[in-house]
Formats: C-alpha cells, structure tokens, sequence
C-alpha cells in the first residue's frame, strides 16, 4: 500500500518540480542567446560561444569542442587601438588533457603558411578557426585582413600553452601568438593569456575571431580528449546552466575590456 505525502513533502516536491521546469526553460533561452556585449569609452565588445554536446554527465568530465567568436569595434567609426594583452577563460568544470599529445614549438610555425605549419606540427592541432585584424600603414587608410587560424598544444619556457598560428592569403605574413595557461581567480577555472609584444608590428588590432577547441587521441592505448567537461547539477534537475567562457583584451596605454557568457547544460 502506497503511503499519502505529507503536505509539506509535496511542497517540497512541488519547489523542486518547478525548479527544474525553470532551469529547463531557462536553459533553452541561455543555449538560444544571442552574444553578450559590453562597451568601454568607444570600445565595442561582443562575445558568443557554444559547447558540444550540451547532455552531459554530472558527475565526471565527458570529451567536448568549445566554440568562441568575438567582435571588436568602435561606436564612432574610428581606428581600433592597439592590444597588448588577450586573455581567454575556460570553465571551472572543464579539464584540459594533454598527456601524451605531441607539443609543438613556436620556432616551427616561424614564417610558415597554414599547410607549411599544419605540414610541421598537424599531430599537435588542437583547435581552428578565422581572425580578422586591421593593419595600420603609414599614410594609408586601414587593412583589413583576414586569417586563418591554427591552435597547437605546446611548450614554452618549460609551461604548457596554446600556440595560434595566424596566416593570411591576401597578405601573405604569419603571426604565431603563444598563449601561456594560468589560474584564473574568479568562477572559471583556466586563462589562457597572450602578451603581444611590439615585434608583431600593426597586428594586434584584433576586429573580430572565431576558434573551436576540439581534439580526441589516443595515449598508451586509452581514448583521450583535449577538452572535456561535466554537467554537475542535482539529479532532481535536468538542465542547468554554467559559465562558459570569458575573452577580454588590455588596450596600449590603459584601459580593459571584456565580457563573459553564460550556457546551458543537460545532465544524463
């Protein structure tokens, strides 16, 4: 013989029914959001991303590809300022796995094009995608130029970094951009930080980037991903929402911008 629920058990349930229809509505709006934006003097921000897949385990990390495109721009039209300083921040749920993936050394993508550098270190790719930059010549109106992105796992001074390497057709010139990792202090768990010395010439007056982070490889006979996460809500819910990803850039002469996104995840 089934038992009747005490008042205040079905109240309970009842909170955590509508909690989780909340989240699952939530969620839907969250995985359909359009990009964040965020504005500093003239400086014009937007950030979007996505995961893959979005049903998750809750309660150990699953292999996912993290997608991020971002926007620059100028509310008056004028010259993009110079950056000197990017920083990408990967969620606090997610694990990065590099053992036993090939490192590919900055020297090597030097002057290369994007099949030359995906000809010497395509078993350390780890990530694709376009850049769009303008270049300031003298005397001239701005450049736009567009790149091709390619995102190698690497080594420099001894630290584990993310090496992009940029080409582009038009203008045929090769930027290599070391991302070094450190500890973030706030709810995501990995920065990914870039410092753009003066030796890159006009370059660094980023408009607007795409990259997808995604590798899977096998290591003394074990399936491996580069990035994996979870979905760490209760059992009682089935969808949740987490934050994502955070890009921000530190202008030549002061000043910051950046953004964060927030996405959803289902558990299973």
């Amino acid at each position: 013989m089934i038992g009747r629920a005490s008042p205040r058990r079905g109240l309970v349930l009842l909170a955590l029914a509508s909690l989780a229809a909340t989240l699952v509505v939530v969620t839907a709006r969250v995985e359909r959001a359009s990009a964040e934006r965020t504005q500093s003097g003239n400086l014009v921000f937007s950030l979007d991303g996505r995961i893959s897949p979005l049903r998750l385990p809750r309660d150990h990390p699953a292999p996912v590809s993290v997608h991020l495109a971002g926007s620059l721009r100028t509310d008056d039209d004028s010259t993009l300022p110079r950056m000197n300083r990017m920083e990408i921040g990967l969620p606090q749920q997610g694990v990065i796995d590099a053992r036993g993936l090939p490192t590919c050394p900055p020297r090597r993508l030097r002057s290369a094009t994007t099949a030359g550098a995906l000809d010497a270190c395509r078993d350390a790719l780890v990530g694709h995608g376009r850049l769009r930059a303008d270049v300031i010549l003298p005397d001239q109106s701005p450049l736009s130029i567009d790149t091709t992105l390619l995102a190698f796992n690497s080594r420099v001074d001894g630290r584990r970094a993310l090496v992009v390497h940029a080409f582009g057709k038009g203008v045929p010139v090769a930027v290599v951009i070391p991302f070094m990792f450190e500890r973030s202090d706030d709810r995501l768990g990995r920065l990914l930080v870039a410092r753009l010395p003066r030796a890159l010439g006009p370059w660094p007056r980023l408009a607007s980037f795409e990259l997808t982070l995604s590798r899977r490889f096998e290591y003394r006979g074990r399936r491996h991903s580069y990035l994996s996460a979870s979905c760490p809500i209760p059992k009682a819910l089935t969808a949740g929402f987490f934050s994502l990803a955070r890009a921000g850039f530190t202008v030549v002469g002061g000043g910051h911008i950046g953004t964060a996104i927030t996405r959803g995840c289902r558990g299973r």
